[in-house]
């Protein structure tokens, strides 16, 4: 498409990127992920995986005096066995921080999943371009974030004018890690997450390590967080222990007091905030495994059931209700010795009432609406003057 200059190709390394913690250099070019290469060793779950190749709060940042932009990318769609294909993921533009379009990538990648077996097979497709024109004149700092649900390898970035990486700045870091809830599942964009959402409402850099099917307690999670500078740090603990029915109580607790502990060994005073589960009335009192119902695929439409028997609470099966109550009594239990240590009832983010409003579509995620509801909550109760986040706790 001509321009006023001809286009300028920059290479994307790692001083262009804001919310990976690591970059793989492939033979297309260069791949984020959300967690690091010794993280990723040591778990072959294809699931985990997966996610954290999603590029969750992932965005190109830079200043530049540029009126259009290109992205070259090759995306990987993920595409259920008898299920129409899902959207082409997005990419949200911002320029000094504010919207200023949107675009999609065709074609690309194809990993085609059994949810019956969990199977998945990779189809090889072509690279596709992110176009963004009329860029207003002048020197302006722009971002580009990234589909948060598909995993894209960034190929060229080409503009009508140079760019250079945005400086520092002096806006706080929250990292955050959580579930597919976090990571984005059923968002409408990559900044209406709730986590972006939250972070602009709050005004500070967003790392987003939510990891759909990976909130798990896992060891090396906890030294990814550890080792990540960041001036704030938040934990979402719950529904993925109970919709894979991993664990027992009375491995819970321990496992949570590990997950902190460690965390805490790169973070001795940052202000932290442990999380509990939104409601989610399939698992508040019945235990997992959660199990897909494909009843309505052929819609596109997934729903999930609960597959466990509430009388196995007694036998130390985990719930979310059993959950919060346990995070609670941990939470105080180190807050005695911890003063920069919080909890936060999830159901404060998402409840009884939000439920009945909103319904959760497929019985686990929230919708687009419910996103920005949980965003703009959880703004309201951490950045707020006394609470967790405030300005000045860091």
């Amino acid at each position: 498409m001509p321009t006023e200059h001809p286009w300028i190709t920059t290479p994307v390394t790692a001083d262009l990127l804001r919310g990976a913690l690591d970059l793989e250099r492939t033979e297309h070019g260069l791949l984020p992920h959300r967690l690091p290469a010794r993280a990723r060793a040591q778990c072959a779950d294809g699931q985990l995986a997966l996610a954290e190749s999603q590029p969750s709060g992932v965005r190109l940042a830079f200043r530049t005096r540029a009126t259009a932009v290109e992205l070259d990318t090759l995306p990987t769609k993920r595409v259920h066995n008898g299920a129409p294909p899902r959207p082409d993921g997005l990419y949200d533009l911002l320029v000094d921080g504010r919207p200023a379009g949107q675009a999609s990538v065709t074609g690309g990648n194809t990993l085609l999943v059994d949810m019956a077996t969990g199977s998945a097979e990779k189809r090889p497709g072509p690279a596709g371009t992110a176009r963004f024109n009329g860029l207003p004149g002048g020197v302006k700092d722009v971002e580009i974030w990234l589909p948060h649900n598909e995993t894209t390898e960034l190929v060229a970035l080409r503009t009508d004018a140079p760019v250079e990486p945005l400086p520092a700045g002096d806006r706080r870091v929250w990292l955050h890690h959580g579930s597919s809830i976090s990571h984005g599942s059923d968002a409408a964009s990559p900044t209406t997450t709730w986590p972006a959402l939250a972070a602009s409402l709050g005004g500070v850099e967003l790392i987003n390590l939510g990891l759909g099917g990976g909130a798990l307690l896992d060891p090396f999670t906890a030294r990814a967080l550890r080792d990540t500078p960041a001036d704030l740090i938040s934990v979402k603990i719950g529904i993925n222990l109970v919709n894979t029915d991993l664990m027992r109580l009375r491995a819970f607790g321990p496992a949570v007091h590990g997950f902190l502990d460690t965390v805490r060994e790169g973070h001795p005073t940052v202000p932290l905030l442990v999380v509990s589960p939104v409601l989610c009335p399939i698992h508040e009192d019945t235990p997992g495994p959660s199990a897909p119902d494909f009843s309505r695929l052929a819609e596109g439409k997934l729903g999930f059931r609960a597959l466990g028997d509430p009388a196995e609470r007694a036998a130390g099966k985990l719930t979310l209700r059993v959950i919060r109550e346990e995070l609670s009594r941990l939470v105080e239990q180190r807050a005695a010795e911890d003063p920069n240590l919080r909890h936060l009832d999830g159901r404060a983010l998402y409840g009884e009432a939000d439920a009945a409003e909103l319904p959760l579509p497929d019985q686990l995620h929230p919708d687009a609406a419910a996103h920005r509801r949980i965003g703009e909550r959880f703004a309201a109760l951490a950045f707020a003057p006394g609470g967790p986040f405030a300005a000045g706790r860091a």
